[in-house]
């Protein structure tokens, strides 16, 4: 098998973002262009069922078309009706889809594009629970009115769903049996987007993402001011850490988080800062920088996968120059893979979220891409059939 981009849509849109989109357009002018409305839009989550075979697809869409799965057998994309449970400002999945241990449902939930002009006209990032089964989809709940999701994470031994939201940022919990929810506290404090593109939980059940300072006696938020936090349900309370990711060049400060990833190894592992990795202690937040894979251009890591033969998979790179990575959570090594080019020339822009499958392909979203439509990518580990 060679590497194929799987194309929902293919509009090509030139260098309409540089010379007329970026810094210029809102909201509702990608709305009121068809073209873009319906055609500009990313892959922002992936999961791969073992038992029908299918890629689940979060997609961005200005046109709130945002769920779609790709059967591999029929070798298409598959319509899962969610026009029937949305609302106009549900405009992705963006890190929101979790699959149940026996793959009966799909929980997912809603993020935005919309501007805080229509904060109280937007109702909140609604939770999803899809039926795999019978392909039916029912909104479940709003955990906080107007507020939207970025990420979700499934504790389905006690049967919770956390959310991280966004904007403002904020993480609630919401209970599956009685659809309560609750707001468990901020997350950042508008100065910068504190969070990463997910929320994770440890082997504890502990629910871990990004918080960040305001300083508000200074002009600016300081090189420190990205840090760890998880909402411990022992404590019931979020936990807020002092520490954060190295700076990969040893100057004061921490970077940004970006994907954070549990590899079943009793620790956490995240990226950030051009998609350098880090290992984190999960009782602590102390952090250990391992490297940069990619350090001499512009990169980045927003997932890691395990594999059958016991090692993580993602994909690296930016700007039409990523690559798989893989790597060893045994002795914390890596290996950088081919490039993410089809046969036809067409790269990659830059990947989003990956899954993988028993037989060894992996699919990325692209996502964010300004010259043309994202893509699904179906790349074979190398000696796959």
């Amino acid at each position: 098998m060679e590497i194929r981009a799987l194309k929902l849509k293919d509009q090509d849109f030139g260098d309409e973002w540089h010379e007329t989109v970026e810094h210029r357009w809102n909201f509702e002018d990608f709305r009121r262009d068809p073209r873009w409305r319906c055609d500009w839009i990313s892959f922002d989550g992936v999961v791969h069922h073992p038992g029908n075979d299918y890629v689940y697809c979060g997609i961005t869409s200005f046109d709130a078309d945002v769920f779609k799965a790709y059967d591999r057998g029929r070798g298409e994309f598959v319509d899962l009706g969610f026009a029937e449970v949305a609302d106009p400002f549900d405009a992705k999945f963006h890190r929101s889809m979790q699959l149940t241990t026996d793959g009966g449902t799909l929980y997912t939930a809603t993020a935005l594009l919309h501007d805080v002009d229509r904060y109280f006209e937007a109702p909140g990032g609604g939770l999803f629970a899809h039926d795999t089964g019978s392909g039916v989809t029912r909104k479940i709940g709003i955990p906080v009115p107007h507020v939207y999701i970025q990420s979700i994470a499934l504790d389905e031994r006690r049967g919770w769903i956390y959310s991280m939201h966004f904007t403002p940022e904020r993480l609630s919990r919401f209970e599956l049996e009685t659809g309560a929810s609750r707001d468990l506290g901020p997350l950042g404090s508008g100065m910068a987007m504190a969070q990463g593109e997910n929320v994770l939980l440890d082997d504890d059940g502990c629910a871990w993402c990004a918080w960040g300072l305001t300083r508000a006696w200074q002009n600016e938020y300081g090189p420190d001011a990205f840090r760890l936090c998880k909402f411990d349900p022992r404590e019931d309370r979020i936990v807020y850490f002092e520490t954060g990711l190295p700076r990969r060049d040893g100057s004061y400060g921490f970077a940004h988080v970006e994907g954070l990833f549990n590899l079943d190894t009793g620790c956490l592992y995240a990226s950030g800062d051009n998609g350098s990795l880090y290992r984190i202690d999960t009782d602590t937040a102390a952090v250990q920088y391992l490297g940069t894979p990619i350090a001499d251009r512009p990169s980045r890591l927003t997932n890691l996968v395990m594999h059958g033969d016991g090692k993580a998979y993602g994909i690296t790179g930016r700007e039409g120059k990523c690559q798989v990575l893989q790597f060893n959570p045994q002795d914390d090594s890596w290996e950088l893979g081919r490039a993410i080019v089809d046969e036809a020339g067409t790269a990659m822009y830059q990947c989003h979220d990956v899954t993988i499958t028993p037989d060894g392909v992996i699919y990325a979203g692209e996502n964010d891409n300004p010259f043309r439509s994202g893509y699904l990518w179906e790349i074979p580990l190398v000696g796959s059939s």
